[in-house]
Order: structure tokens, then sequence, then C-alpha cells
């Protein structure tokens, strides 16, 4: 009987691997620049077209290598950073598993070439498909430079499977952003279809900083400095109000090397406490320096997951760090009570978020939550437990609540109408009273409005006495440039300004003066926050994202007038009831459901 059991040859045994270390082209990249930086690179050159699927290139002037050692490297597990067993225990360069030029070599075109200080002349490689095809003597600068052209073109389910340009242009630029910021002393040049995204010159760790994310953004931050026997840690982190809607604006290096950890992660989440505005996120650029034998970084071949010796003491450390930094600027809220007691006076000071028993700074005093209050006198028949209230919305055809609402009283003046905490609109209907969620209702009609401007490509804008120039990122710049035309239907006059700069000249009718910078970027944060959600048309998600954060807040007073006015606007759309993401717009309660709850029947 013949063996079942068989040796996978060579090429698809490469190919698999492969895979685990080059996942897209920015993967590719990752894998280059750490090979460059780990060759003493001080100036390094990054270009890609067509989002790096055509082409990508890395140039460093690093030490280069030789004829012998040039051929090698394309040879799996081929490596100048380890060579015992016991060095796996003490690692201190960004590679060493020896599979990043196999890798790519194994599914794409590539040509290297390298020379160095000692040599007059270089070598040039050329691999295709895990084949070395060429190898021969070249005239080229100290250093190397490693062209890799038609990634995955001989694994084509790999390369169907790679997402849209501007997601994996995102991907690469955000490669790019990070190695600059955890090697500020490096020169960095990076390019995108013939546009100059990055170009920065060898910096302090401040100085880098704030030309990654901008002077406006960096006056925002505050420093992070502490020093003990386990763990160095220095950064950045933001302020409260500083908030994102989306985790992309945290950065963690270890020894220089990017990492995911979800615990550190956690760890600089939970030292705000109640000082971020819920679904917002902290900024963060923390840089760790940890003895190299306390950590282990052979976890997985994109060496992004790291284990610390001991994982709650990290846990810990980074937790009471941030905590400490937080309360030495001033960034704890704090609230002092007056009262007096058996006649002589008290002064007491609350401080919330470092004590998991603290008052909700936010609460009222004696506030009674409206659902308890309703739930309290539910009328509930026999036999029926009730455990919450639940509103049942009747679609009711929109023109008979217009007409509803016109038959009370005529006109603004004559309506009952109230806002409730600065957050829900309570207005008397002819059968019963409807509560409406000022935001997301303001939302759905701006949803409405955005989706008929793309339709009939009508932009209403409202030019800016004084144009706002915003510096941006790299990946929010690149993501501007993709969906230009569609802020531009929607009202935005943006003009690119050299870098990754644009001024804002006009803004969409709908959103306020003096707003234009933060909406910007709240919409790109939101556009991509929707994205993780299976939005896939780009301009039903911008819509969407711009509505979100165009929109009136809770906690904004409007005048009769305006609650008036968004209620009428709110039952011209189509649909009324629930906002784009799918939250309830409207609760009504019926005159009978009133009247059972008081127990009038």
């Amino acid at each position: 009987m013949a063996a079942k059991i068989h040796i996978l040859r060579s090429d698809l045994a490469n190919k698999i691997a492969a895979g685990e270390v080059v996942q897209r082209p920015s993967s590719a990249v990752k894998e280059l620049i750490e090979n460059s930086l780990d060759a003493g690179a001080r100036t390094i050159f990054v270009r890609i077209e067509d989002a790096g699927k055509s082409v990508l290139q890395v140039v460093d002037d690093g030490e280069g290598m030789s004829e012998e050692d040039a051929r090698l490297s394309f040879r799996r597990h081929a490596t100048s950073k380890i060579s015992l067993p016991e060095d796996l225990e003490n690692i201190r360069t960004l590679g060493f598993r020896g599979e990043a030029l196999a890798s790519v070599g194994a599914v794409a075109r590539v040509e290297l070439k390298t020379r160095t200080v000692d040599e007059d002349v270089g070598t040039l490689v050329r691999v295709e498909g895990d084949e070395i095809r060429e190898v021969s003597r070249t005239a080229c600068e100290r250093g190397t430079s490693v062209v890799v052209k038609n990634l995955f073109y001989n694994t084509p389910a790999r390369r169907n499977f790679l997402k849209s340009q501007q997601t994996e242009r995102k991907q690469t630029s955000d490669v790019v952003t990070r190695m600059a910021l955890a090697y500020p002393q490096v020169s960095w040049h990076y390019v995108s279809d013939e546009e100059t995204l990055l170009n920065l010159a060898p910096a302090s760790f401040e100085e880098r900083v704030c030309d990654i994310v901008g002077k406006k953004q960096f006056e925002q931050l505050v420093r992070v400095q502490e020093k003990t026997d386990y763990v160095s840690i220095d950064g950045y982190i933001g302020r409260p109000d500083f908030g994102r809607k989306s985790r992309t604006d945290q950065f963690l290096f270890l020894n220089g090397r990017y990492i995911v950890n979800r615990a550190i992660n956690h760890a600089v989440f939970q030292a705000y406490e109640h000082l971020l505005v819920k679904g917002s996120f902290p900024f963060f650029i923390l840089r760790l320096t940890v003895d190299p034998r306390n950590v282990d970084v052979n976890v997985h071949p994109s060496k992004l997951e790291v284990k610390f010796e001991n994982e709650s003491n990290m846990y810990r450390l980074v937790l009471s760090v941030i905590r400490k930094t937080l309360a030495s600027n001033d960034l704890v809220p704090a609230m002092e009570m007056a009262g007096v007691e058996a006649g002589g006076g008290i002064d007491a000071r609350l401080r919330f978020g470092g004590s998991q028993d603290a008052p909700d700074p936010m609460a009222i005093p004696g506030q009674i939550d409206l659902d308890q209050l309703f739930q309290r006198a539910r009328y509930a028949p026999e036999g029926v437990a009730v455990n919450s209230l639940t509103p049942i919305l009747r679609r009711e055809p929109v023109e008979r609540i217009v007409a509803q609402e016109a038959e009370q009283g005529g006109g603004h003046e004559g309506r009952a109408i109230w806002q409730v905490h600065n957050k829900y609109i309570l207005s008397q209907i002819k059968t019963g009273i409807m509560i409406v969620d000022q935001h997301v209702a303001h939302e759905r009609i701006l949803y409405e409005r955005a989706l008929a401007s793309f339709e009939n490509n009508l932009p209403a804008s409202q030019q800016l006495l004084f144009p706002q120039t915003v510096q941006l990122t790299p990946g929010d710049y690149s993501l501007v440039r993709d969906l230009l035309p569609h802020l531009e239907t929607l009202g935005f006059v943006l003009k690119p300004f050299g870098k990754h700069t644009v001024v804002i000249e006009g803004i969409p009718a709908d959103v306020r003066v003096g707003s234009e910078r933060k909406i910007l970027q709240d919409l790109l944060d939101e556009f991509r926050n929707n994205e993780h959600h299976a939005t896939v048309d780009a301009r039903d998600n911008l819509a969407k994202s711009f509505a979100c954060k165009a929109a009136i807040k809770a906690g904004d007073r409007l005048t009769v007038q305006e609650m008036v006015g968004l209620i009428d606007q709110l039952f011209l759309t189509t649909m009324p009831y629930v906002c784009p993401h799918g939250r309830p717009v409207v609760v009504k309660i019926s005159l009978d459901e009133l009247d059972k709850r008081f127990g009038r029947t």
C-alpha cells in the first residue's frame, strides 16, 4: 500500500510559510524596513505604486551585503542576527527569524542591489517565485535597495483577498508612520504613486511626534516619563477631551519594535476611567524599554505579539504611570462640596478616577432615571412579568403624524414642547406624548440630505471668511485625497497644501462655523470605524460618518424654534424612526398608556 504522507515540495512549503510573514504589501514593507534598521541605516526611502501591489521599494544607506551574503539572504532561515539557541532569550534586533527576504521572494519578483563600504562595485540579485534568476555585479550606492514587483503574482487567491487600494495604502502608511515615530534619529522619505507623503529629517522624539501628529494636536498631548528597575516608559498621552472615536491613534513600542498588546492598551484606557466621553478612546504614543531577557518576542512570525515575563506586573505599572501623569497635570476633575454638620462647617473634596467607589461626576443628587420612574408605576396585567419599559414604535404614516402635530395649536407658539436634560425633546401630540432623541434625529436628517447631495450632485457650501489649515497624519491625508470628490459633493471645499496638510476653504451648510477642523478629523475617524463594520459603499459610509459628527449633540441647548424645526424636518425624512446606525429616534407614549401608569383605568 502506497504511503499517504509525503514531504511537501520546497516551493510549495515556502509559499505556505510566506503567508505567515507577508500577508499584504504593508507586511513586506515592514519586514524590509526592519532589515534596513538592523543594518544601521540613517536614511530610509520607501516607495509604493498601486498601493504596493505592483511595486514597492525600500532603499537604505546601511552597511550593505557582500555577494555571498546577498545570495544567502534569500534562503529560508538565513540570518546574521542569531546563531545559538540562547540568543533567542536576548534579542536586541528587529529581525532574527531569517524569513523576510525568503518569504517576499517566494511570492513576488524581487530585485536586490547592495554594496558594502569596502566594495567599489555592488551585487545584483534577481529572484522570481523563490528561484534565483540572476546574480551579477552592478554599480550602486552603499547600502541596500529592494524592489518588489507583482506581489502575490503566483498566489492569486492571496492577491484576490487584498482589500481596496485605499485600505492597503493606509496600512502601508501606518507602518511607515510607526517606524518614523520609533526611530526619530533616522531620516524618512515615503512616496506613494509619485506623491511624497513623508519627508522627515532626523529629529528628537518630541520634534518627530510634533511632525507626525501636527502642532495643534501636539499641544493637546501630555508627556509621560517614568523609569523603574523593570521598565522605562516614555511617550505622550492625549488629554481626556482629545479622545478619538477609534483605536487607530494608539502607538505602543517595545525596545524600538511596534507591538500589539491588549493588556497594556486596557491599562491605559482604565487609567482614564470616567474622564473620557463614552465611546471614545485615548490617544497615546508609548515607548517601553525592557531588558530583552524579560520578554519573549518569538511568539508569532509577524513579531507584533510579545509575552512579558510578568504580564500582571506590567499592567499595573502602566496603569499606575498613566494615572500619575493624569493627576499631576490636573487632568482629573475635582468637585468641592460644602455643607453643615452638627453646627460646624465641613469641606470635602472628591476626586473622580482614583477610586472605584467614587460617584459619577455627572450624577445629580436625587435624579431618577425616567425609565426607572415609569417602571415603578407601570401597570402589569396579572400573570405578566414586566422587566423593563419597552416602547413599541407604531409605524404610522408620516402624513398622519404631521397632521396630528398641526392640530396642536397651529404654529410654533401654540405647540407644547420641552427639552429634557438638553438631550431629549418632549412634545405633546394628539394621542399622547412623543420623546425624540435630538442627536439621532438630526443625524437622520443630515444623513438623508447627504445622500440627496450625492444623488443630485448639488453641494451646499458656506465659504469661510478665514480658511483653516489642518495638518493630518499621512494615513488621514491619503484618505482625504481618496475621498476628495465625495467630500466636495457634501459641501467641503478642501485644497491640498503640500506635505500632508489641507486648507479648508468651505464647509457644508449644516456644519457650525468654528468646528470645521474637529468635524473633518472626527469624520475621518468615523469613516474608518464604519469600515470595520462591513459598510461597503464609500458614499453611504461617508454620509453616515458626516451625519454622526455634524449633528447636534446630547447636551446642546435648543430654542423652541430649533426644536420645532428639528421635529418638522425629521418627519419629512423617509424613515424618521431610526438613525442611519439603527438606533431608535422616536418613542411615543399614548394617553391610554399614561392612564394605565397612573391607575386611571
